[in-house]
This record gives C-alpha cells, sequence and structure tokens, in this order.
C-alpha cells in the first residue's frame, strides 16, 4: 500500500507522520487489496469559535472503488483514531459484501445443468 499524508494548516512532525501511517496501514489486516491510501491532517481555520477542530480525512483506493472518511475532533489524534476505527467498519462492511456475492457464484455453478 502507498501511503501520502499531507498536513493543512500544521507542521507535521515525525510522530505525527508516524502515528498517521501506522493506523492507516493497519487497516490491511481488515481488507487486503488496499492500493493506495491519501491522508490529509490538519485545521481548516484557525480562527474557530470553539477553540482549535482538527480534521482527517483519508481516500482509501481499493478495486474498482474509492472510500472517503472525513472526522473531525479537538484533539489531531482523536480525529486519526476515529477516521481509521470508521473506515475498518467500511472494509469489513464491503468484505462481506463481496464474500455473499462470491457465495451465491458458487452456488449458481454448482447446480445440476440439464
Amino acid at each position: 500500500m502507498i501511503i501520502n499524508l499531507h498536513g493543512t494548516g500544521i507542521e507535521l512532525t515525525e510522530a505525527l507522520k508516524d502515528y498517521a501511517e501506522t493506523k492507516i496501514s493497519g487497516l490491511v489486516k481488515f481488507f487486503d487489496n488496499i492500493t493506495n491510501a491519501t491522508i490529509d491532517i490538519g485545521m481548516r481555520s484557525q480562527h474557530h469559535q470553539k477553540g482549535k477542530i482538527f480534521y482527517a480525512e483519508v481516500n482509501l483506493s481499493v478495486p474498482r472503488r474509492v472510500i472517503r472518511v472525513v472526522k473531525e475532533a479537538e484533539d489531531l489524534y482523536k480525529a486519526i483514531d476515529k477516521v481509521k476505527d470508521h473506515l475498518k467498519v467500511e472494509l469489513e462492511s464491503m468484505k462481506g459484501k463481496m464474500r455473499e456475492k462470491d457465495k451465491k457464484e458458487i452456488r449458481s455453478q454448482k447446480e445440476y445443468q440439464e
């Protein structure tokens, strides 16, 4: 999996880069055909009424599909965790649908032909 990391409105530190890359690369456990991951983290605005609001946006490229998730939090690490958790659910759902489709195809092939 190729990981592209981009920071908006913040300075990307090594610790931040490592954290984001480890979290997103851990998604391979749930779906092994991930080809590309584009991560954008940062702050949209410096002037927010409720303080600093950080966001994390991840675009995952899987065969025939792109999964995009954006989450916001008051802490950048929490935003990255939220994105990872949501992507995990999406990937597991997609994998389940693919398995159901495969089962139906196998069943239809096993039927008796006249």
